[in-house]
């Protein structure tokens, strides 16, 4: 098996539920031993983390955190490296430059899921700053995918759910918040949306009237694949 280094703490809570699907994921397929894991739990300071999920600003100064990250758990050895996190991926190419490992992508591995379902629409959940630099929406469009967003006020809250998230400082309430967002969703006639931000999927990832694709859980399956790949 290979080893998979994580660069995770962003947020924690998802962190440590993608390491669980990574667990019985392989035991599921593999029942001789458990997977070798190597995750670090990136130091970022609270007011960078709120800058750039709230107010979509200063994600430069994430950069020499992650290549920080990159190269302990290369160093560690890591055979290749995953972020659930999918916000985090506007900066994958420079931590590909990084490391000489391989660096698995959550948007690559998403739409590579959607196509195998036939989805030619989709809305979206996901932080300001990935909707920014457009990240699923550009390749979207070379795979004839469709993106619907939310509406700016619904996006506004959107970006506070998923600070409360990181914090863990959610309750009933926000869940019920996004499931309303969720639900103006559909007068775009949609059939389906994704949660792009991987921590959304603490607060809902069922719906009776949408079908919702968890990148979170798409990106474990395919860290898992990767794993046993021989």
């Amino acid at each position: 098996m290979k080893t998979v280094g994580i660069i995770g703490g962003l947020g924690p809570e998802t962190t440590s539920k993608f390491y669980l699907e990574i667990i019985f994921g392989c035991y599921e397929r593999n029942k001789v031993s458990r997977p070798p894991i190597l995750i670090w739990n990136v130091p970022l300071k609270y007011e960078i983390e709120k800058d750039l999920i709230v107010d979509a600003k200063g994600e430069e100064r994430y950069i020499p955190y992650l290549i920080d990250a990159a190269k302990r758990l290369e160093k560690g050895g890591a055979d290749f490296l995953v972020m659930p996190c999918n916000s985090l991926h506007i900066f994958i190419d420079k931590i590909r430059n990084s490391v000489k490992v391989p660096v698995l992508s959550i948007v690559e591995e998403t739409v590579k899921f959607l196509k195998y379902k036939r989805v030619s629409k989709v809305g979206i959940l996901a932080s300001a700053t990935l909707l920014k630099h457009k990240l699923y929406e550009d390749t979207f469009k070379k795979e004839n995918i469709e993106q619907i967003v939310p509406e700016k006020t619904d996006q506004e809250k959107i970006g506070i759910l998923i600070n409360k998230l990181v914090l863990n400082e959610y309750s009933d309430k926000d869940k019920a918040e996004l499931l309303n967002i969720i639900g103006r969703f559909k007068k775009n006639d949609l059939k389906s949306i994704i949660l792009a931000c991987t921590d959304l999927q603490l607060l809902v990832r069922h719906n009776s009237e949408l079908m919702i694709f968890d990148t979170m859980k798409i990106f474990a399956e395919a860290t898992v694949d990767k794993i046993l790949e021989q």
